[in-house]
């Protein structure tokens, strides 16, 4: 089996002090998933990070920092929060397995284990854990166009206007309006009204295909797109490459008093968040702004402002 697919069926962070257990552990898993390991809770925080496993097994005694404080910081973040954890530890008090529990553990197995055991309820959290990924996927996905929605937008805004504050790096937003939409609706109907955005809304996204980047439907026919750590310059690059995707469309849209084919009016945004701001509504009161700007000036193209 390739290591794609392994990855594909789940990605596990084994956590131990003692490089033996480790062995143990990956001798049983290695067949079916892609292993991965830490000596200690400070490393298996960092591989965390990087890595994002899917599952983590965790021993509970180790020096340092312990698997409880290591739950407790996964817990409290929110990268890292949704991440099952299986205590696997020589630990077997009914009180030991309680305090695991409670501090956010989804299962707990005392050593000296049985093997088949261990792979049996590896297997049953990681499929928990795909169902749960699915509806979250799901509750944060605009139906028709399948980007991010209103929703998962906030959510994504919020944390990384925090995390731009921190690092003193720019943050970037671009409101985008389809030009006169209604009028394409009311000419063409409603089925080719939901297949133009659905066309738009996939050039967009192959515009901006960084891993931080975020294409969302803001409502109707309003699209937003977040570009964290991205300056003036590149989100003009990013802006300029989607107005001319969805003029090699070529949608028609003969009643546009505008252009023979579907257009974008868009408001770009660019500020270096304050270091102790957690309120992103500037960037995207000033794109919406300099969307009303585009609009007012002839539409297809976009207005831009910069945080002096």
């Amino acid at each position: 089996m390739s290591w794609t697919d392994l990855a594909r069926n789940g990605r596990i962070l084994v956590v131990d002090d003692a490089m033996e257990n480790i062995q143990i552990l990956h001798h049983a898993l290695r067949e079916e998933h892609e292993v991965l390991f830490a000596l200690d809770g400070e490393q298996a925080l960092q591989i965390a990070l990087e890595q994002q496993p899917d599952l983590i097994l965790l021993d509970a005694v180790m020096p340092g920092m312990d698997g409880y404080a290591v739950v407790a910081a996964l817990r409290a973040s929110p990268r890292l929060q949704d991440i099952p954890v299986i205590f696997v530890t020589a630990l077997s008090q009914p009180e030991d397995e309680t305090r695991a529990l409670d501090g956010g553990a989804v299962d707990f197995i005392s050593k000296p284990f049985n093997v088949a055991v261990v792979r049996a309820r590896v297997r049953s959290q990681l499929t928990i854990k795909r169902q749960a990924d699915l509806m979250r996927e799901l509750s944060m996905t605009d139906g028709l166009t399948g980007v991010a929605n209103r929703r998962n937008f906030n959510d994504t805004v919020d944390a990384e206007w925090r995390r731009c504050a921190r690092a003193g790096l720019p943050l970037s937003v671009i409101m985008i309006d389809i030009d006169h939409f209604k009028l394409y609706n009311d000419h063409y109907g409603h089925q080719a009204g939901d297949a133009c955005l659905q066309q738009i809304s996939a050039a967009m996204k192959r515009c901006a295909a960084r891993p931080q980047d975020l294409l969302a439907r803001y409502g109707g026919e309003e699209f937003i797109l977040l570009l964290p750590q991205e300056g003036a310059e590149g989100t003009e690059v990013v802006a300029n490459r989607m107005l001319e995707e969805v003029r090699k469309l070529a949608i028609p849209h003969a009643t546009s008093p505008s252009a023979p084919q579907v257009t974008l009016s868009m408001g770009l945004a660019t500020l270096l968040p304050p270091s102790d701001s957690t309120d992103p509504s500037p960037a995207i009161r000033l794109a919406d702004a300099n969307l009303y700007r585009a609009k007012q000036t002839g539409r297809n193209r976009y207005c831009i402002s910069l945080d002096n």
